[in-house]
């Protein structure tokens, strides 16, 4: 198994040493033919999502990204990444990639003086650490969207068939349960 790593901007290092923790080869993907790698999924990592959608945009890989996505291939986005795929961001002029029927608040804890550590359950079984940092939320969601983790009456994690966001970051935990589950959305 190979997962590739968005690696434009942002925390892509970290997810890097949580797939290495379990024993799944990564790569990152810095330009746009890296995406024809054969690869079982795609993370994309926390960081300023107006920064990574511009490269994506400049790179000329949001066309292929979003046909990955639509053809079913398993994507994981962390914080900046779970706004990327949100269909609607409230707060922002307009939304980026559009794949995930999502309705998100960017910056929705504040500044990075509003970031915070918590525990809370993740897909209805295990309690895990969630690290926020300047992190958005999830609004509202589809019909087809499972929640999967609430802080605060707050969803901070969702799945939409392939798809797969948390508010939070998981890979600033010593923890393993979020990249695990990913991994076994890969597996199908």
């Amino acid at each position: 198994m190979t997962i590739g790593i968005l690696a434009l901007q942002g925390a892509f290092i970290e997810h890097r040493y949580k797939l290495d923790a379990l024993g799944v080869d990564s790569f990152e993907i810095r330009q746009a033919k890296d995406l024809d790698r054969k690869m079982d999924g795609i993370i994309l990592p926390g960081g300023e999502s107006t920064v990574m959608y511009k490269l994506i945009q400049d790179l000329n890989m949001e066309e292929k990204l979003i046909s990955l996505i639509k053809n079913g291939l398993p994507i994981f986005g962390t914080c900046a990444g779970l706004l990327l795929l949100s269909e609607n961001v409230q707060n922002f002029d307009y939304a980026y990639l559009k794949t995930m029927h999502i309705t998100t608040v960017k910056n929705a804890y504040g500044r990075q003086l509003g970031s915070f550590k918590t525990t809370a359950t993740f897909n209805h079984e295990e309690t895990i650490d969630m690290i926020f940092i300047r992190a958005p939320y999830i609004q509202h969601v589809g019909k087809d969207v499972l929640v999967l983790s609430v802080v605060d009456d707050k969803i901070v994690a969702a799945r939409q068939g392939n798809q797969l966001v948390t508010a939070f970051h998981p890979e600033l935990t010593n923890d393993l349960t979020v990249h695990k589950y990913f991994i076994d959305m890969c597996k199908v």
